[in-house]
């Protein structure tokens, strides 16, 4: 039987999720041990999205009132206890920055089927985009007593926050799969270098003579490393570099997918304005070149004739966007599964080195005009690597 949730509240629809747990638990109508569910029984229940039910859940297990069973569901945890007793279950606590961002969700679920592999649970929590409460949540985990942590934090400095500090110095298993820049931290991602390289070498190939990179921002390390691997495409294939044809968004804290996506938005509007334009763009994430794509339609702009893009991440609405989004693939699922092999390898005392880095693939769609133009050399396959 489905529950209606009311759209006009203005409490957000998990908080009205979670309230009706809690209520019914108070009630006695499900009592201590008894299984309220699977996340997508309850997805279906409410009505809602398996990400509402998820950070729903993850509050409730926060506060003690429900606990997870690996393959099992979720159950009512005893109301005598401060705080879930983990030190007969295996367990991971999963540090997020935001549960809607479209990337990290595919790192969740590389994450929950390996750790279903190996026999752990998982506790979710999302800082909101609050660094004191990401913090507050690993702190928090560590007090449950779960085994071990992955954390993707919302830093843009991309280096170790105190907190993350003392974390790695007391030897506590965990790993970072949001990018960090010290070398001594673990860390487990993509070539992002190699990703840039890609993208550029791509557009190279298909035949554009001028390209230009839309930045995340000056002082956005992450954004800066994707332009030198964008920067040693142009340099090894001698296409003149630019530096007019950088385009800083200057973003300060883009807090949720919806503020990147304006971002992209926003330039595109601007597009037509710009005096002198190269031909294609290498956007330094799928969010906000679907935000471009969207206002260089709207604006007449016809793409891939009038201008070539090339994203970064492969989220999944990168496919089913108007003209479907060339962009560089990076291995989400696969980074989540080896996160959970690297914490057990670390709870075992296992060293694994510091920091695990995947190659990215290129994905050609249509945006970028491979099917259009000429290649430079040869043909362009699905999926290109550079050596």
């Amino acid at each position: 039987m489905k529950r209606e949730l009311s759209l006009s509240s203005p409490s957000p629809l998990y908080a009205q999720v979670e309230r009706d747990i809690r209520r019914k638990i108070k009630d006695g109508k499900l009592k201590p041990g008894d299984q309220i569910g699977s996340y997508s029984e309850l997805s279906k229940e409410y009505s809602v999205s398996i990400i509402t039910v998820k950070k729903a859940v993850s509050n409730l297990i926060n506060k003690g009132d429900v606990f997870t069973r690996v393959g099992k569901g979720i159950y009512v945890a005893e109301p005598s206890r401060e705080k879930l007793d983990l030190s007969k279950h295996k367990s991971i606590g999963l540090v997020l920055q935001d549960l809607n961002h479209p990337y990290f969700s595919m790192v969740v679920h590389g994450i929950e089927e390996r750790a279903y592999e190996l026999g752990y649970n998982i506790l979710i929590s999302n800082s909101s985009n609050r660094i004191e409460k990401e913090e507050s949540q690993i702190e928090h985990f560590r007090n449950l007593g779960v085994d071990g942590l992955v954390i993707a934090s919302l830093s843009l400095q991309y280096k170790a926050t105190d907190y993350i500090r003392k974390v790695h110095e007391e030897g506590f298993p965990y790993v970072m799969v949001s990018y960090i820049h010290d070398p001594e931290y673990w860390y487990v991602g993509t070539n992002q270098e190699l990703g840039g390289y890609l993208a550029a070498q791509h557009l190279i190939k298909v035949g554009y003579k001028s390209i230009g990179y839309l930045h995340a921002g000056r002082g956005n390390i992450l954004s800066e490393i994707r332009k030198n691997g964008y920067y040693r495409a142009l340099t090894e294939y001698d296409v003149p570099y630019d530096s007019k044809f950088i385009f800083y968004l200057d973003e300060e804290h883009p807090a949720s997918v919806a503020d990147r996506f304006k971002l992209g938005y926003d330039f595109g509007r601007k597009w037509k304005s710009i005096e002198k334009k190269p031909e294609a763009l290498f956007v330094y994430t799928d969010l906000v070149a679907l935000g471009l794509q969207k206002a260089l339609l709207e604006e007449g702009v016809s793409i891939p004739d009038d201008v070539g893009i090339v994203g970064f991440d492969d989220i999944v609405m990168a496919a089913y966007a108007n003209i479907p989004l060339t962009t560089v693939h990076q291995p989400a699922q696969k980074t989540g599964r080896m996160s959970v092999d690297i914490i057990q390898k670390r709870i075992d005392g296992i060293d694994v080195g510091n920091r695990t880095i995947l190659n990215p693939t290129l994905v050609v769609r249509d945006s970028c005009g491979a099917s259009k133009r000429a290649p430079l050399s040869g043909s362009l396959s699905r999926e290109e690597v550079a050596p």
